[in-house]
Order: C-alpha cells, then structure tokens, then sequence
C-alpha cells in the first residue's frame, strides 16, 4: 500500500509517495505553464503529477493529501469554478482585515481574510452573486480529486480567522454576512471521501483510494523533517524564510508576525519573512550561487549589515508592511556582495527565534532547515555561527512527503 503527498509551491509542483512505514518510494515533480491561468496551470500540474507516477504504484495507492502555499486563496461558485482570478500568498493589494482582533493572524493585510475583504468591496455585485464559497489552493486541487465543495483544514483557514484551539469560528467571524462562504474546518489528515470514479479510471487509482485533507506548505515541511520534540525548529529557505518550532501552547503576536498552527496535540509557533531565495535569485543566477558561495569564508563576518527584500513590505520578525530594503552599499565583489545577503537573513532567522522566545514558545533546542537554502554549506556555516545552535539533519526536506505522512495517518 502506498500513500500520496502533493506539494504546490510557488514555481511548480511536487508530489512523494510512501509506503506503510513511512519509506520514500517514488518522486516526480514538474513546473507551472506560464501560458496559462494561474488555476489552469495548477489543474493541469495536478494531472500531469498523476500521470508521471507508475502504474503499480497508481494501483495500489491508498489515499493522497495536497498542501498548497498559505493564504493563496480563490472564491468560487458552485461549480467549482473560480468567479476571479485567485489572490496569491504574497498579495498585499488589501489593507489589514480590521474586523479581526489585533492579535489575529487573520488581520494582516495579506491573509485569506483581508482577501476575502477586498475581493467583497471590489468585485461586482454580479460576480458577488456568483460565489459558492473561499476555498484556498490546497482545498481546490483536493476538490477537483474527491468532489466536494468547501472544505479546509485548520492549517490553512487560520489566516481565515478560524480559531483552531476551540476548533471554531469565532462569533466576531460567524457573525459577518459572508458566514456562508466561508468552508467547513477539519483537522489535517482527515477523510474526505474517495477519488472520484472518473478521476480513478483516468489514473488507474483504486476506487477506494481517499483524499484527506492537506496544510499548508510549510506545515508539510515541518512534517517532513521528523521535528517532534519541545524546542525543535525547522527553518525553511524557499523564496522566502519561514521559521517554525514545537511550542508548549499556542503563541500569537500579529505586531511581530507571529502564529501558531495546530497539528493534533502539538502546536507550531512560528512566522514567516519576505527575505530569503527569491532575493538571492533576483541577484544572482542558480549557477552564481553556487560558485560564489564558494568563494564565502563562512566562518568571518562580511561587515555589511543588510535587510535584504526584493520590494517594501516585511511580515516577521518585523510586520511593517511599508518596510524598505537595505541592500547598500553594494560592495565591488559579488562574492562580498552574497556574503552580506546570507548573514544578513542568517541574523534575520537568528531575530526571529528570539522573538519566538520572548512570545512565549520557549528556545530553540537545534534547527532542522530544508529548502533551497539548504543546499548551501556555506550559508549553513553562516548560520551555525550566527544562532549559535546544533543543526540537525532533517528526515526528508521535501513538503510533499510530509503531505504524504499525513495521507498515510503518520503524524
């Protein structure tokens, strides 16, 4: 028996199938047609991951999970169909969702709920009249597998506003007149009913094959990695920097970007920050990184004290949507250059597990990382030498097999 996970990231999509014990077995993954729409393009990857996966391995799949990109949300009728384009993650067209309490993940200006907002005061009274329901991305491409309409996990309605400690919609939510579409919540990993008979005759899926519900991208992470213990924390290095670690309890402060997600017993303090790859990609190309890196002696300071973003607006350690990037001076070598950027967002990491401790997570014990970043020896020295913590090898790094591990019941 085996069991599917699904990534949608940013660029592309990956998808890791595991046996009962947990065991990688195949891994495909492909990138996005830019020629399409942007719900187009994540349908189509969807079938395209399906497709690249052998037959026997198809035949004896038991259930799939999908995690998509937090806060990429879709309004959508009652045919699944989207009314406008979807918003993405990094959307900050909105302004803060200020019917949300002050300390609310859901009040920041790019959350599912400033979204909704927005999409409420900007789209035509007709479109309006069109709308089933919000879904976010992992809960339409889970939708187009078992075929039913609003369902989410507490994982990704968080920034919806849901409130995962009483597994409820709080009343200040419940009581707005958009109630209705906002989606039912379950806890990630639960059954949400088999693959559609088309879906599995098409794909040669077992009519009794499950779609459970899926998370967010970095929960998926997080799951990958092994992370179990109190004080355990795994820093992802994607286009951009999200830190999370096992808490005691929730931890919640929006003025520092700071949320807590909920996974069974266990709690993922964490928050996320515009610096990070796409930074370093918009500088330098894929081949640059990685002669210059070794160039890099890790273990001195570069002397450049940079806050590296590719546009205004940061959401952790710091949330100031209006904060400007310091990237200068920019010195002659590009060598030097680098090493300003990756021990700048290695003291932005180290920034933001201090701010995790003071709110009330407790310190950091070691540091799982996955992600890009992770292939970068010299920016893990940088690391190391900055938050003065072990680095742990993690499980496995990639989000979709800790989708899988929530499809197999593994979590």
């Amino acid at each position: 028996m085996y069991y599917l996970g699904i990534d949608f990231g940013t660029s592309g999509a990956r998808a890791a199938v595991i046996d009962a014990a947990g065991e990688a077995v195949v891994e495909v993954r492909c990138r996005y047609d830019t020629e399409l729409s942007l719900t187009d393009s994540w349908r189509t990857a969807l079938w395209q991951l399906l497709g690249q996966l052998p037959q026997p391995v198809r035949r004896q799949t038991e259930a799939i999970a999908i995690d998509g990109t937090s806060g990429t949300v879709l309004l959508c009728d009652r045919n699944n169909q989207p009314v406008a384009p979807p918003l993405l993650y990094s959307d900050a067209s909105s302004s803060e969702a200020e019917i949300a309490p002050a300390d609310s993940p859901a009040r920041s200006a790019t959350s599912s709920l400033a979204k909704l907002l927005w999409w409420r005061q900007a789209l035509p009274s007709e479109t309006l009249k069109q709308v089933q329901g919000l879904m976010h991305q992992a809960d339409w491409l889970a939708s187009l597998l078992h075929g039913h309409l609003g369902i989410s996990d507490y994982n990704n309605a968080l920034k919806l506003g849901y409130d995962a400690a009483a597994q409820a919609y709080p009343g200040w939510l419940s009581s707005q007149d958009f109630a209705p579409w906002l989606p039912r919540v379950v806890a990630p990993g639960t059954p949400l009913g088999p693959v559609v008979p088309q879906i599995a005759r098409q794909f040669d899926l077992p009519g009794r094959c499950l779609v459970k519900a899926g998370t967010t991208d970095s929960t998926a992470a997080f799951l990958a990695t092994g992370a179990n213990q109190l004080g355990d924390a795994v820093t992802s290095l994607g286009s951009t920097m999200v830190l999370k670690i096992v808490s005691p309890g929730p931890v919640n402060d929006a003025a520092s970007g700071i949320y807590s997600h909920r996974l069974q017993q266990t709690w993922l303090a964490g928050g996320a920050s515009n610096t990070g790859g796409a930074v370093l990609s918009h500088y330098f190309s894929n081949r640059e990184l990685t002669q210059l890196s070794q160039q890099i002696d890790p273990q001195r300071p570069s002397h450049l004290d940079y806050y590296p973003l590719i546009s205004p607006g940061e959401r952790f350690p710091i949330n100031d949507p209006a904060l400007s990037p310091r990237l200068s001076p920019v010195p002659k070598s590009r060598a030097h250059f680098l090493h300003g950027l990756l021990e700048s967002m290695a003291r932005i990491e180290a920034q933001g597990y201090q701010q995790l401790t003071a709110s009330g997570s407790g310190p950091p014990r070691k540091i799982y990382t996955v992600g890009g970043g992770a292939q970068n020896p010299a920016w893990q020295t940088i690391r190391q030498r900055i938050l003065g913590l072990p680095m742990a090898s993690p499980q496995y790094t990639e989000a979709a097999y800790g989708t899988a591990r929530l499809a197999a019941g593994l979590t």
